[in-house]
């Protein structure tokens, strides 16, 4: 027989869990990792052939651009003085991502993506199924979760390894380089990334809580009972 059983403490680790996954969906897909510099509209890089550009088109329009993982955001020319902005993968395969750093990163961050969604199931079926090959499914989630956090934090860290790559250097200037990016600034997804992995951790503890909070005498009383469903505090 299905027993339902729901209490504060687990209630609070699966929405945590499915807020940790969601945060990391949006700063995967967002193109607001790194963003640059203003520019006006028509000056493609900040760098030439080593030299620095400055604002030497017509344009009086200003735009900034940025750039995620594997996509990024611009002005595109039209016909004429239109530009459309355009956001949208710089990378038609995996090994056009601009270094070997950011491959690294791109890897380390999506097995970590995979485990954060893969224990969002298993936070949704706990309130249901207690153990999976006779261990707990909390235990074996809040270990997902702490194994997720790690593989991110390589990825986040080999990330700004990456930064003196040609394209970024073309985003935030000549000075860019390693953990160093110039006229540039973290976007807001690259923080977000920075939450959903601390989240992770905070939840592999809070999983324990979880799993001794449906395992109590008083959830077996409700069990003895006959109750199917039980929420408890």
């Amino acid at each position: 027989m299905c027993y339902v059983i729901v209490t504060c403490r687990s209630l609070l680790w699966t929405l945590l869990s499915i807020a940790a996954a969601l945060a990391m969906t949006a700063a995967i897909i967002t193109p607001q990792w790194l963003v640059g510099p203003r520019r006006k509209v028509g000056l493609d890089s900040l760098v030439d052939d080593g030299n620095v550009l400055y604002d030497d088109t017509n344009s009086d329009e200003f735009y900034v651009p940025s750039i995620g993982i594997y996509n990024r955001c611009t002005k595109l020319h039209e016909y004429g003085d239109k530009f459309s902005d355009n956001c949208a993968p710089y990378i038609n395969n995996f090994s056009e991502l601009p270094s070997g750093f950011w491959k690294a990163s791109v890897v380390f961050i999506g097995l970590g993506f995979i485990l954060l969604c893969m224990v969002v199931l298993t936070a949704i079926f706990s309130c249901c199924i207690r153990s999976v090959c006779k261990k707990s499914i909390f235990t074996i989630s809040g270990l997902l979760q702490a194994v997720a956090g790690l593989l991110l934090i390589v990825g986040l860290v080999l990330y700004p390894a990456g930064w003196g790559s040609p394209r970024i250097k073309d985003l935030c200037g000549p000075g860019a380089g390693a953990f160093q990016i110039a006229e540039c600034h973290p976007g807001w997804a690259f923080y977000t990334a920075i939450g959903a992995t601390c989240l992770a951790f905070i939840c592999s503890v809070l999983s324990i809580q979880a799993d001794a909070s449906t395992s109590t005498d008083k959830v077996q009383s409700e069990i003895l009972e006959g109750k199917n469903l039980i929420l408890l505090p």
